[in-house]
């Protein structure tokens, strides 16, 4: 195939893809989120901050508090975040991304804000296909965008007004170039990453650290080419987004981060020893907790742990040596699963609770377009076990999607984890977390023997395979 056939051929593919899952969000605006309001959470506070940008050009809440002008399109009273900060009512949300959806609510309400969150969480996994052709070919990097982005995780938050899925974009977006600057450091690519980790301590500072894997992964390999002029801008485009972040919130907030406007008691403050252990179990629970359990809800995730092993063993058994093609495979799926083990630990550790007025895994979300790479790997080495894993998870969305869009759910909306799709009463076989209960202890119990089961069996295989060679040797 020509390479002009093969650029349309791929432009058609990315479109095909995005037109298929804007079409799939969009389709979900309108569904409840709390009682009769589609708004929940921190959601109402994003819309009304966008609401002052549009009609006072400032972040001050007071006079949008004073007018309800909220009432339009969130029928509960809402309450004010946060304390004044040189006499404003600046809310500890920020202003980033507020200001990323101010033209679209001025242009069309939230409806206007619902259709460009659309677009951009499509957008989101056509981008994260591109990072998974860097791990497999066609079609399966573009048939894991597809599943991962119809699961019930991205189905639900594509259109809830928080930044996950925008930050999700940007961190595929900036690995994508980050391996392309691996290959050949051209500045274009080196300032495209940097930008696109500059930008999201304005989506969120639970963002960073994920993105922090992607700057160090891109100044190691900088560095090792020698390419000194392009480590130089890398620093100065990441320092210098450091340093509005910082200028612009303590003018604005009272404090370098948006969170020194938070009330005393609203504040993350440093974990004690206590607090830190009482958090570890959410490590197994962010997977298989009945209510938030990410495999609860998107089975097709385990996918993306099947890949991990699949890594270790290549980088155990040296296949890059006989194989050079796997060393561009084994790069880039590392570096996706640093990024995704960063975010888990954001969820485990920083986020203040794991179930709210959101969609189960709403802390993961940010990773879940660079997992695509590693669902994909695990996809293509095994079909069939993946086909099962993805249709279980396109039933949960289906059936999520109809139960609230025939009304048949009485316990919730589209943040809250009600639903028992699709396990239905075998739901009560997982466990709850944080709750001390017995479920909780036996399932941490269960996954770490499996673990030790899986290192045993590697490391008896490990040394039959040593015995081997040594025999051949003698």
């Amino acid at each position: 195939m020509s390479a002009p056939r093969a650029i349309m051929r791929g432009v058609g593919r990315a479109a095909a893809l995005w037109l298929v899952l804007f079409a799939a969000y969009a389709a979900t605006i309108g569904l409840p989120a709390l009682g009769s309001s589609q708004f929940a959470g921190d959601e109402p506070h994003y819309l009304l901050t966008a609401e002052s940008i549009v009609s006072d050009h400032d972040l001050d809440l007071r006079d949008e508090y004073a007018t309800l002008a909220y009432r339009e399109w969130y029928p509960y009273v809402l309450e004010r975040h946060g304390r004044l900060t040189s006499g404003q009512a600046n809310e500890p949300t920020g202003a980033g991304f507020a200001l990323v959806i101010a033209p679209a609510y001025a242009i069309g309400g939230p409806l206007g804000v619902q259709l460009l969150l659309a677009a951009i969480a499509a957008l989101a996994f056509v981008v994260a296909a591109a990072l998974a052709r860097r791990v497999v070919p066609e079609p399966w990097a573009t048939g894991a965008a597809l599943a991962c982005g119809l699961s019930p995780p991205a189905l639900a938050s594509a259109t809830t007004v928080t930044p996950e899925l925008a930050a999700g974009a940007l961190l595929a977006a900036a690995a994508v170039l980050a391996l392309k600057v691996r290959e050949l450091p051209r500045i274009r690519w080196v300032v495209g990453s940097a930008l696109a980790l500059g930008l999201l301590p304005w989506l969120g500072l639970q963002f960073t650290v994920a993105g922090l894997v992607v700057a160090v992964a891109m100044l190691h390999w900088l560095r090792r080419r020698r390419r000194g002029f392009a480590l130089l801008v890398e620093i100065e485009v990441l320092l210098f987004s450091i340093v509005m972040f910082a200028t612009i919130n303590d003018q604005l907030f009272g404090g370098f981060t948006p969170a020194a406007a938070a009330l005393p008691g609203e504040r993350l403050d440093a974990l004690s020893t206590a607090e830190f252990l009482d958090r570890t179990p959410r490590l197994v629970g962010l997977w298989i907790d009945r209510d938030f359990g990410a495999l609860r809800w998107a089975p097709l995730v385990a996918l993306a742990f099947y890949a991990l092993w699949l890594l270790w063993r290549s980088r155990r058994d040296h296949i890059a040596r006989i194989v050079p093609e796997r060393a561009l495979v084994e790069v880039a799926a590392a570096l996706c699963a640093l990024i995704c083990a960063a975010q888990v630990l954001v969820a485990a550790f920083v986020a203040p609770s794991m179930v709210g007025f959101y969609f189960p895994g709403r802390y993961l979300l940010a990773a879940l377009p660079v997992a695509v790479a590693l669902v994909a790997w695990g996809m293509r080495q095994a079909p069939r076990t993946a086909a099962v894993l993805v249709a279980i998870t396109l039933v949960t969305s289906i059936w999520w999607y109809a139960e609230l869009r025939l009304g048949g759910r009485a316990d919730g909306g589209a943040g809250g984890p009600g639903s028992r799709a699709p396990l239905g009463p075998l739901d009560a076989a997982l466990p709850r977390f944080a709750t001390g209960s017995t479920g909780e202890t036996i399932a941490i119990a269960a996954v770490g023997a499996g673990l030790l089961a899986l290192i045993a069996f590697e490391w008896r295989r490990g040394r039959t395979r040593l015995r081997g060679l040594e025999r051949l040797s003698g």
